[in-house]
């Protein structure tokens, strides 16, 4: 499958921001989707992820209570939404996806297929 991230950009602290990763082929609805971040100078880190039917959601606690992801099989699109956004949210964005047993736990340190990354910058 390939990703393409797309949705960010520079905004101010507390702002709103949705990024959207569209997906090629037919399976996208067996893929457990998720998002991850990288700060400069910081390693990737995990931010949330979404079974391949929608019905469980978990966030890094950086994420919870701001952070929504959902998707639409249909469209093969897994979208970020992103509220009151803080200046440590800088980051690249990438999206990320894994299909097969144990997934949902695997997605999480070691994806199958990455997304070429979006930037988000926000602004104190």
């Amino acid at each position: 499958v390939q990703l393409q991230a797309s949705g960010g950009g520079l905004v101010q602290a507390g702002d709103s921001l949705r990024l959207s990763c569209a997906a090629s082929g037919r399976t996208f609805s067996s893929y457990v989707m998720a998002w991850f971040r990288q700060a400069p100078g910081k390693g990737r880190e995990f931010v949330t992820k979404i079974s391949s039917s929608g019905s469980l959601t978990a966030y890094a606690d950086s994420a919870k209570g701001r952070f929504t992801i959902s998707r639409d099989n249909a469209k093969n699109t897994v979208y970020l939404q992103m509220n009151s956004l803080k200046p440590e949210d800088t980051a690249v964005y990438y999206c990320a996806a894994r299909a097969g047993a144990a997934a949902w736990a695997a997605i999480t340190t070691s994806p199958s297929y990455w997304g070429q990354g979006t930037q988000v910058t926000v602004s104190s």
